[in-house]
């Protein structure tokens, strides 16, 4: 079983690694504001497998391809750890940060790297995307 939490630890997760459908880093414009980094290095998984415990906000934005993109962060410490989008409610996003041991992790996509920053430089060895809509 994989855990994770917050920065302060009100709110904790887990999954089963098994159950993993993808990993990848995305370079869209909106994880770049939401992470405040260069990509936010993601992982996917059916959302019925994903344990919450302690509450958290989320915050919901209009995707570039008009589906509703929905944040989990803590309320106490701000701490971003999960994506939903509203149209796709049997898939969720873990961001791979917020993992208590993340070592394991190895991506295996990039996603929009037509927004990549030059100084979060894409991974040339792993399958990419352009831009939005381009799968």
């Amino acid at each position: 079983m994989e855990t994770g939490s917050c920065l302060c630890g009100t709110v904790h997760y887990n999954f089963d690694r098994a159950s993993i459908i993808s990993i990848g880093h995305c370079h869209c414009y909106d994880c770049q504001k939401a992470t405040g980094s260069g990509k936010a290095t993601v992982i996917f998984l059916p959302t019925d497998q994903l344990v919450i415990i302690g509450a958290f906000k989320t915050y919901t934005v209009v995707g570039k391809q008009g589906r509703h993109v929905r944040r989990g962060f803590c309320a106490e410490c701000g701490s971003p750890f999960l994506t939903e989008i509203e149209e796709q409610p049997e898939l969720c996003a873990i961001k791979a940060g917020s993992l208590d041991d993340s070592s394991w992790v190895q991506p295996d996509t990039n996603y929009w790297i037509s927004t990549a920053q030059p100084w979060a430089p894409v991974d040339s060895s792993l399958k990419s995307f352009e831009q939005i809509g381009d799968r």
